[in-house]
């Protein structure tokens, strides 16, 4: 996960899941995740006779940048970047990475006290019936950090480790890996890019509890400025393979619209070097689908070799954000891998996006809603009815879900919008985070269309709010940025445009630089005030 030169300058806030999209043909447990000191694979790649397996990308559609994927037993277990939404670090699970299933989270309720945002890169990893899951967050009154849980099975729970590094510039991106003498030790980055300085990959004895770090770092090697990695090298994944160890990583600017990330690899015969980087860097580069492919995790199945990252998909970009794909590779006879084709595998046919509708009928909520890990909201689920407690700052108390697709159409049932609190207003909003959003809006006597950039709220364009007891509210997006919005009180038979003309409104300015939109209910106002919504539906456009 690269962060850029403005970090400081960022604002900070920023049942079941089935994501059934995927492989249709082709990991054993992947090498790379595993601290085991043995090596992987054999002389010949079985995989490199074969016929390119056939993939529908993304396998986890939405944003999930950064994915981390270990074979525990038969299953397959994920997880990936959060950053400012909780909860914290996602996990999926599948048998066959063709279908992945959100059953979780790390941290499903409360952060790590020590850290407060950012929370990025989870590297999960087993050995010795144990799950580790290393991370990066932003420690409270310091810099970037990487921390450490652990948990007896991968679903959890985990109890969290603390932070293990945090160097004056920010450590990021850690990865486990145990040398060719079984010693084991922590990789990452130290985040110089981050004040315009290089970007050293280190590495440092662990002790086996995972506890702290012992000895001294070693520099295993650095981006190079006059090459195509530009001001960063991140995102280290290593395997051991005939000998050698190889180091997966990304380099160059991962995010936005102006990205230019691609993958490399270096190997060296021990863990600690020399390191040589590949001849024919980069590995791993865009096409007509898919853009700034980086930042995954080597992973085998029946004998064959993929990655799984992120990548943009071009027809979306940042307002989607960086999706989890999934791309084969092969070893050639000169022992360096190749991918099939170069570049992030295209679906053959085009992949449905995901919908989503909630009827609020469980006792908790879908483990796809997401909130702003700052500003958790107070909420409540009865009688098919979702109670959010108002909040007074910045936009209000948010509830998200993850897009998946530039065009789509979100709806929601707001009851009673006549009967909120003076000084409140409840409705459905595009989030880019707590100080941008764009939402369309009931209370106080009127029906509004609310546009909050950078902390400041104007209003676009209002209407009298109808006697009615049910209000529903729709919004619609398309190419990822213009927004139209609109409210039905017969239950959306008819729906009336606001502003009445129906006109677009621009809301490029919304995605943060590392994430992508979300899209669900929105309070704001005293905590007195609650917002009862009756259900929620997010339903991509073809």
């Amino acid at each position: 996960m690269q962060q850029n030169s403005l970090r400081t300058s960022v604002r900070r806030f920023s049942g079941p899941v089935l994501l059934s999209l995927g492989l249709l043909a082709a990991c054993q447990r992947p090498v790379s995740t595993s601290t085991r000191p043995a090596e992987a694979g054999s002389t010949s790649s079985p995989a490199a006779a074969m016929a390119p397996a056939v993939i529908a990308n993304p396998v986890l559609p939405g944003d999930f940048p950064d994915p981390s994927v270990v074979k525990v037993g038969d299953t397959y277990w994920a997880t990936a970047t959060s950053s400012n939404w909780g909860p914290t670090f996602p996990l999926l699970k599948s048998k066959d990475l063709m279908k992945w299933e959100l059953v979780g989270h790390v941290f499903p309720g409360e952060r790590p006290a020590w850290a407060d945002y950012y929370f990025w890169a989870p590297e999960i990893s087993e050995e010795g019936g144990k799950i580790y899951v290393y991370y990066t967050a932003h420690k409270r009154g310091g810099n970037l950090a990487v921390g450490v849980a652990s948990a007896p099975s991968p679903a959890g729970p985990y109890t969290d480790h603390g932070p293990l590094v945090g160097q004056p510039h920010g450590s990021i991106d850690g990865f486990p890996m145990r040398d060719e003498n079984g010693q084991l030790y922590l990789i990452w980055k130290e985040d110089g890019n981050s004040v315009q300085q290089p970007t050293p990959i280190w590495a440092q004895r662990i002790n086996e509890a995972r506890t702290a770090l012992v000895g001294e770092k070693q520099e295993l090697f650095r981006n190079d400025p006059a090459t195509w990695e530009g001001n960063l090298v991140e995102g280290v994944s290593i395997v051991r393979r005939e000998g050698y160890f190889y180091a997966f990583y990304a380099a160059n600017g991962c995010c936005g619209s102006g990205c230019t990330y691609a993958t490399g690899v270096a190997r060296a015969k021990t863990l600690l070097g020399p390191w040589e980087k590949y001849a024919k860097n980069p590995i791993l580069i865009n096409n007509d689908a898919w853009k700034c492919p980086g930042h995954g995790t080597a992973v085998q199945h029946q004998g064959r070799w993929f990655m799984l990252h992120h990548a943009y998909a071009t027809n979306s970009q940042q307002f989607v954000g960086r999706q989890g794909v999934l791309t084969e590779f092969t070893w050639a006879a000169t022992g360096w891998p190749e991918f099939r084709g170069g570049s992030t595998a295209i679906a053959p046919t085009p992949v449905p996006a995901v919908s989503f509708t909630d009827e609020y009928t469980s006792k908790t909520l879908a483990p796809s809603w997401q909130w702003p890990v700052e500003e958790r909201p107070t909420f409540a689920l009865r009688g098919g009815q979702l109670y959010l407690t108002a909040r007074p700052e910045h936009a209000g108390a948010a509830l998200g879900q993850s897009t998946t697709a530039p065009a789509y159409t979100a709806t929601t049932t707001l009851l009673n919008p006549a009967a909120l609190p003076a000084g409140s207003r409840a409705g459905l909003a595009a989030h880019g985070d707590p100080d941008n959003t764009l939402a369309v809006v009931a209370g106080g006597g009127k029906v509004q269309l609310l546009q909050t950039e950078k902390g400041q709220t104007k209003t676009l364009a209002e209407t009298p709010l109808p006697a009615a007891k049910t209000l529903q509210l729709r919004l619609q997006a398309q190419q990822g940025s213009q927004f139209t919005f609109g409210w039905s009180t017969d239950g959306g038979a008819t729906w009336q445009p606001l502003p009445a003309g129906g006109a677009a409104v621009n809301g490029s300015y919304l995605p943060p630089w590392d994430r992508g939109i979300r899209v669900g209910p929105l309070a704001h106002g005293p905590a007195s005030a609650v917002a009862v919504f009756e259900n929620f539906k997010l339903e991509p456009q073809q």
